[in-house]
């Protein structure tokens, strides 16, 4: 489904995806997690009535305008609530798809596109069932007939088949037609659509869903967003359309369905429902269109935290004739990078010098904030209400939870596979005399007494009890993991140093229970008595370890001949924006289907999860969150307040910065601050630079500080998820460019000095290298003088000592709280073995001398962002 490729620089229309930037995230930043991904309307917004049967209602689309592949929010009013036969859909729901071409004509009142150049009907083919649909309603099936006297049949399609039974052909925009087979068929299928087939009402006669606009890139059979050129020169990306069917309960007479013993409703794409069909006009921004042939490029390089801002800016910098090419690489590959010389200007939120065995390069060294964001739990789950839920559970059937709260304990449990069920197969149900009983296999006791799932464990039912009396499965699939991306990343550490400065969450590490009794694996203890392996798990890291070598033939698939690891069931993503990306469509990414006839038999994913059961927990940025509609879950932070990531809790975190680079700590003390904020900052040093590349990465910095913290969805903006800058930061920007425009120190290895840019210590500014010390100007918020390169005074760092963490207060993540080490000989070898080889299954890579010494550009991800979507090798 990805398109991997090297791609040089990021050019023109990759900005677009700034218009994917769509939620506000804003709620009262200390007050309890409430609906944090209510997408805002961006000033693009269309309200449309519907027709027929359906005149009464309102559908709002909260964005048309400046689209890529993103969410959008497709909310009603007016409706009539939907009922169910059983678990299926059987009246009054929406359904809803995208489209492509210029208003047929049929509907003078309502200009919209033909039915046969929609994308819909691609319904599982197999394994239905759990899905909600009758194989009519959810593809492109009809019934033909002359002149249709049942609702949902067709007057055109079908004549020439057997009972008249036939399907609405598909048309592609490169003119390839489809006429049969259409449910899966080689341009769309169940895991690619983006079509909604159910969409239900509810009891006020509202209901909202939100929908992924795909452009030429993710959905070439649409062709949405390929590029126009007009007259002018211009350049236009090829709009499409959201097209709305709402399904009734009146058969064409006006009168109930005669047949109540099944589901009536026809495909949306039949002659009678496409009478109902409401139509809006999408635009979407040009894909693929490129700054000017010849134009200087420009490289840049580093966090991920700063791609989706780095993608608005460098269209809007385009202008100027300089290409910004960014190349998204993990954080201590770019601070590998730049110490070893490289010249060009990364992004990084941690010092040079700070990963274990490097120490910061000699010479100037600038840094200069650009960016403030933070990571984020962000979340899709659908309420499942079980027998003992209450009427106003019940009554929720289906819809979306918008709120969430985690402490670090809870993140600690998720983050290192304690939950019974995470290591799935361990732990089995044996049924003997009418009796069920729990058994572990050999070195899994541990997990009889722990909960299956998040859902199910007392401490985080306690802080959110609209989760209580859910029936959700719980399995690898849903609640007992967090989805994590490869690799090594800032990211990361700040998370698992959310973790280890909360006294609770460490004492859980080190082998104490919960108040419930709920013990961590022990692959993941820090107590090396503890631990399998011999050795204390280091919980101070930059990546998400899979540290648990437990596999097995999945309970249930008797046939399968193939183990599965918990890698297996918990499968890594490329980055956060994937993590993002995949929670939004409900992919499940656990091949948990055996198909035994294949050749050889394989695992296979069952594909994404059903309409209405949808659960997803991943890791991801803010920024990528609010571009796919996520929820975000409100952390617990250091004053006791759960917080959401809204713009003013990021900049109350700020506010704690400390550092050169600032560095924001996870135990801010403000009472709005949420813990997870990152300061993102440019670095480079000057002395490598030519002259024209100075002068360059300063024009860059100047914009960052200026236009580039203006909060919008037009190219250039900053995009939603991140927090303008306060004048402070902006202004050691601006002296950070000038200072690096107007450079006349020696080489990089000369170690000459320039002035520095004082600040009230948590700015940035120029560094100088060797045992000097700069002077500050008070620049800023106040004066000040500049801190010696990592260099010249090197401390702790790397996973020996956490940035900015105190562990005063309870336990250190080293401290032995039981006396005896486990019996357990089977799971130390295998634990082990996994020691050696965890490293690697986590997208280990060597760090300091070893990077250099190997080539930094061999472990470089090259990025673009066409429309926002990142593509890679």
């Amino acid at each position: 489904m990805r398109t991997r490729q090297i791609v040089r620089s990021l050019v023109g229309a990759a900005a677009g995806a700034l218009a994917g930037a769509l939620l506000s995230l804003a709620v009262a930043p200390a007050a309890a997690a409430g609906p944090s991904a209510a997408p805002a309307s961006t000033g693009s917004a269309v309200t449309v009535s519907g027709r027929g049967e359906f005149a009464d209602m309102r559908f709002t689309v909260n964005q048309t305008k400046g689209l890529t592949d993103r969410a959008v929010t497709v909310s009603w009013t007016g409706g009539t609530p939907t009922t169910f036969a059983g678990t299926d859909f059987k009246t009054d729901f929406v359904q809803i798809m995208q489209c492509w071409g210029d208003d047929d004509g049929t509907v003078p009142s309502d200009p919209g596109p033909s039915r046969t150049q929609c994308e819909y009907g691609a319904s599982p083919t197999t394994d239905r069932s759990n899905w909600p649909g009758n194989g009519y309603d959810d593809t492109r099936a009809v019934v033909y007939r002359a002149k249709p006297g049942n609702y949902g049949q067709d007057d055109t399609y079908g004549s020439t088949m057997p009972y008249g039974l036939g399907e609405v052909p598909f048309k592609a925009v490169d003119g390839t037609v489809i006429t049969s087979g259409t449910q899966n068929n080689k341009l769309f299928n169940h895991s690619t659509t983006n079509e909604i087939d159910f969409a239900r009402t509810g009891a006020d006669g509202t209901g909202s869903e939100i929908f992924e606009t795909q452009t030429v890139s993710e959905a070439p059979q649409l062709g949405c967003g390929s590029p126009i050129t007009h007259g002018d020169g211009t350049v236009s990306g090829r709009s499409c359309w959201l097209v709305i069917v709402p399904q009734g309960h009146l058969d064409l007479d006006g009168a109930p369905y005669e047949d109540q013993t099944q589901v009536n409703a026809g495909s949306p794409v039949s002659s009678t429902n496409w009478k109902n069909r409401i139509a809006v006009p999408l635009d979407f921004n040009p894909v693929g269109a490129s700054c000017k042939i010849g134009a200087k490029e420009q490289d840049t390089t580093g966090s991920e935290l700063v791609a989706e801002a780095m993608t608005s800016w460098q269209a809007r910098l385009c202008g100027t004739g300089t290409v910004y090419g960014f190349t998204q690489l993990g954080d201590s590959d770019t601070r590998a990078r730049i110490t070893s010389g490289a010249d060009t200007l990364g992004f990084v939120s941690r010092p040079l010098g700070s990963d274990d065995g490097t120490a910061g390069p000699p010479g100037t060294v600038t840094y200069a904030p650009v960016a403030l964001s933070g990571v984020v739990i962000g979340f899709s789950i659908e309420r499942q209400p079980g027998s003992t839920a209450t009427a106003e559970q019940k009554a929720l059937a289906g819809t979306r939870f918008t709120g969430m709260k985690l402490n670090p304990r809870l993140i600690a449990k998720l983050l290192t596979e304690s939950y019974r069920n995470s290591p799935w197969g361990a732990v089995k149900t044996v049924y003997k005399n009418g009796t069920d009983t729990l058994t572990a296999a050999t070195g899994y006791g541990w997990a009889l007494h722990n909960p299956p799932g998040l859902l199910s464990d007392p401490e985080f039912v306690a802080l959110n009890p609209d989760y209580a009396n859910q029936s959700i499965a719980e399995n690898p699939s849903t609640d007992t993991d967090l989805e994590v991306a490869l690799g090594h990343t800032d990211a990361a550490r700040q998370l698992w140093n959310y973790v280890l400065a909360d006294k609770d969450a460490r004492r859980f590490l080190a082998g104490v229970p919960d108040p419930n009794g709920m013990q961590v694996n022990p692959y993941y203890s820090t107590n090396a008595d503890l631990n399998p392996t011999g050795s204390a798990f280091t919980a101070a890291r930059d990546d998400y370890p899979k540290a648990d070598p437990w596999s097995t033939i999945p309970p249930g698939s008797a046939q399968a001949t193939v183990k599965q690891g918990m890698t297996d069931f918990r499968p890594y993503v490329d980055d956060m924006l994937f993590a993002a990306v995949h929670a939004r469509r409900g992919d499940q990414l656990w091949k948990s289907s055996w198909d035994a006839n294949a050749n050889p038999p394989v695992w296979k994913s069952p594909g994404p999860q059903n309409v209405g059961q949808r659960f997803q927990l991943v890791v991801t940025d803010a920024a990528s969150a609010a571009r796919y509609g996520l929820q975000t879950a409100g952390l617990l932070n250091s004053a006791g307040h759960y917080v959401t990531p809204t713009p003013a809790a990021l900049t109350a975190a700020a506010r704690s910065a400390t550092g050169r680079p600032a560095v924001v700590p996870v135990t801010a003390s403000q009472p709005a601050a949420y813990p997870l904020a990152m300061l993102v900052n440019a670095v480079v040093r000057p002395g490598v630079l030519k002259a024209a590349d100075r002068t360059s990465y300063a024009a860059l910095l100047r914009y960052a500080a200026q236009a580039g913290q203006r909060t919008g969805i037009e190219l250039g903006d900053l995009p939603l998820g991140y927090a303008p800058l306060n004048s402070a930061m902006r202004a050691r920007t601006l002296a950070a460019a000038k200072q690096l425009a107007t450079y006349k120190g020696g080489a990089a290895d000369g170690g000459s000095a320039t002035s520095g840019t004082g600040d009230d210590g948590n700015g940035a500014g120029t560094t100088a290298g060797g045992a000097g010390t700069g002077s500050g100007s008070g620049t800023g918020a106040g004066a000040g003088t500049t801190a010696p390169s990592a260099a010249a005074s090197p401390g702790p760092h790397g996973s020996t000592a956490p940035d900015l963490i105190s562990t005063a207060a309870g336990l250190t993540p080293a401290d032995p709280v039981v006396p005896l080490r486990l019996a357990l000989p089977i799971g130390a070898g295998l634990g082990a073995l996994t020691g050696l080889i965890a490293p690697f299954a986590a997208g280990w890579r060597p760090r300091g001398a070893a990077a250099a010494l190997s080539g930094a550009p061999a472990f470089v991800r090259r990025t673009t962002r066409r429309l926002g979507r990142r593509f890679r090798r």
